[in-house]
């Protein structure tokens, strides 16, 4: 078997889009991250990547995990999931994106907060009348 060597452009270090955001706990699986990228949730260098993209220090992310938007720079790549505290050592957030992240989560508190609330459940009654009203009977 003959070994051929690598040249120093294919040895940088580098790790897959769809492998780092899983690793970093964006994403719960691989899988999740990689329909995330594709649909464009996910830019890469204000780019659209594909998830097979070599990334590595100093690239910029952001991504947009449902109502949320996380801009990021990687600071390290990790091949193995690890726990939360280590994978936050992954990237370095910007100051803004977390601010404007806090003032979502009070904004989404505040109308969770001021939605009406029923005690208990509809019974069977109540649940009759609620459809009357929405067909607009009497």
């Amino acid at each position: 078997m003959i070994r051929v060597a690598r040249d120093a452009a294919s040895a940088a270090p580098g790790q897959r889009l769809d492998t780092w955001l899983w690793a970093a706990r964006f994403f719960k699986t691989r899988g999740q991250a990689k329909a995330a990228i594709n649909a464009g949730h996910v830019l890469l260098n204000a780019v659209q990547a594909k998830p097979s993209k070599t990334i590595g220090p100093g690239d910029r992310l952001h991504v947009r995990k449902g109502e949320y938007h996380f801009d990021l720079t990687v600071v390290q790549i990790q091949a193995r999931r690890v726990s939360p505290t280590i994978a936050q050592t992954l990237y370095r957030e910007s100051e803004e994106s977390i601010a404007k992240r806090k003032r979502q989560q009070q904004s989404s508190r505040a109308q969770w907060v001021s939605r009406p609330q029923t005690p208990t459940r509809p019974d069977k009654r109540s649940r009759g009348r609620i459809r009357q009203f929405k067909r607009g009977e009497d």
